[in-house]
């Protein structure tokens, strides 16, 4: 019994070594590689304190960059790159939108897409479920080659088997169907709702960012855009996933409040490389789609497609939010169901209030995720001091992505204001410099405003001890929110 127990006792202490040596050389990884100084240091102290919790869960939720994404971009992407050498050679000067010298500059907003705004384009502003919907099947009915599918949420409830059942009639007669669904957000759509539009014809892929030996237990990344592309010239791009909540069903959150845009011209195949490069991830081929622009006769939006990411050099996402507002001249009004921004997205919104800028965050009154909804109270309390004006809407659940920049710039697109979004998901947004298209969301958020209710200074510490505790405890969880 004492040999067992001195052989135990030998196993045990080296396993111990081990664990903690791992959790050295994570910590100096985390310090290393962490994108945030934060992110750096609370990593760094929870495995050498924690090691027997921190080491599994940095193994889980400790990456940065999506290498296996960037790796996989790398191989395919040179057909990638034909398929926009193409465009620019052959199209560029023609889709271009023009800009005028005393309009905003939006060079650094093409820098960061990698794309340029592209003019001869249509648009059409989606509020809720109803009209998001109706005018994704009309799409849907109207195709002749092909679909492309893209949605972070499907579920297998009222909305997601008429999506289906669309899909399979049109796949039985000859539309190519590309259907791609983020695994971790599907996680529980039955088998056969996939076999089913795989018997139909239909060619149905989940994003797994588990994909390959590396991946095994990075979880942390999430594919979270919503897009439809019919044919290569029309696209709906913006908040909605397919789920009976989104038509305003749940049971405690209907009404739901969301945002869509429906897109037409050139700026659909900017749309479609961002797919194409998920679907080369997922199913390792390149699909045979339209790459010949489609231009909208007396079409004038000037529209911009930044899909950002994980796999990006650096963080587009947070970056375009803090140039915009830090070009911003007279508001920017900013709607997101979740709202812990960055150190930076955080400064610039304080910067542009303290200069005079009418700066407005819509929020939802009541959360769908506590945790998130905690943690926003303590950046709420950060912005507002500097003049930051907060509001939380009151009819049902906010979940639209949408922001409006002075009155020519407009967005549209699937990034909230959070961590996940700026670094860790896969988003897109549509950016619109056009004032027409501007002024529709202006009426748009300012019917929401009058639904909603401006929060009062010092509303925090109003609230009970135990209450702004919990605050607390769930800030320092942001960086994975």
């Amino acid at each position: 019994m004492t040999y067992l127990s001195e052989h135990l006792g030998i196993v045990i202490g080296l396993a111990a070594s081990v664990l903690y040596i791992l959790a050295f050389l994570a910590a100096i990884h985390a310090v290393m590689k962490a994108r945030t100084s934060q992110g750096a240091i609370a990593w760094a102290m929870a495995l050498i304190t924690f090691p027997y919790l921190a080491v599994p869960l940095y193994a889980i939720f400790g990456r940065s960059k999506f290498r296996g994404y960037v790796d996989a971009r790398r191989v395919g992407d040179h057909e990638t790159r034909d398929i926009a050498v193409k465009l620019r050679d052959e199209h560029g000067e023609k889709i271009r939108a023009q800009f005028k010298e005393a309009e905003a500059p939006c060079q650094t907003l093409e820098n960061l897409a990698r794309m340029p705004f592209t003019g001869h384009n249509e648009a059409r502003l989606l509020i809720d479920g109803d009209a998001t919907f109706g005018a994704i099947f009309e799409g849907i009915e109207s195709a002749r080659d092909y679909i492309l599918i893209q949605f972070f949420i499907v579920k297998n409830d009222e909305l997601g088997i008429e999506l289906k059942d669309r899909l399979i009639r049109k796949a039985q007669e000859g539309v190519h169907v590309y259907f791609l669904y983020d695994e971790i957000g599907c996680h529980a759509l039955p088998r056969s709702y996939v076999r089913e539009l795989t018997e139909a014809g239909a060619v149905i892929r989940p994003f797994k960012t588990t994909q390959g030996r590396a991946n095994r237990f990075q979880i942390n990344f999430r594919n979270h855009r919503k897009i439809v592309i019919i044919d290569g010239h029309t696209a709906y791009v913006g908040g909605l996933n397919v789920g009976d909540e989104y038509m305003g069903r749940h049971p405690v959150l209907s009404p739901w409040r969301d945002t869509h845009a429906m897109v037409s011209g050139p700026v659909v195949l900017g749309v479609q490389i961002s797919f194409l490069e998920d679907w080369y991830w997922a199913a390792r081929e390149v699909p045979r789609l339209t790459w010949s622009p489609h231009m909208e006769a007396g079409g004038e939006k000037r529209i911009l497609v930044l899909p950002t990411g994980p796999a990006d050099e650096s963080d587009t996402c947070s970056l375009f939010f803090v140039h915009l507002i830090n070009t911003s001249r007279d508001r920017v009004w900013i709607v997101s169901p979740y709202f812990v921004p960055d150190e930076s997205v955080s400064s610039a919104l304080k910067l542009a209030a303290m200069r005079g800028v009418d700066v407005r965050v819509m929020i939802p009154e009541r959360p769908d995720h506590k945790i998130v909804y905690l943690a926003a109270f303590s950046c709420l309390q950060e912005v507002e001091k500097a003049g930051v004006r907060i509001f939380r809407y009151r009819e049902g659940f906010l979940h639209q992505k949408v922001f409006l920049v002075d009155d020519d710039l407009a967005g549209v697109g699937t990034a909230n204001l959070d961590n996940r979004s700026l670094r860790l998901n896969f988003e897109i947004t549509l950016t619109f410099a056009d004032k027409e298209f501007a002024r529709e969301v202006e009426a748009m958020l300012e019917e929401d405003f009058r639904r909603s209710r401006e929060v009062e200074p010092g509303e925090l510490g109003r609230k009970p001890y135990w209450f702004q505790v919990a605050v607390r405890l769930a800030r320092l969880l942001s960086p994975v929110l």
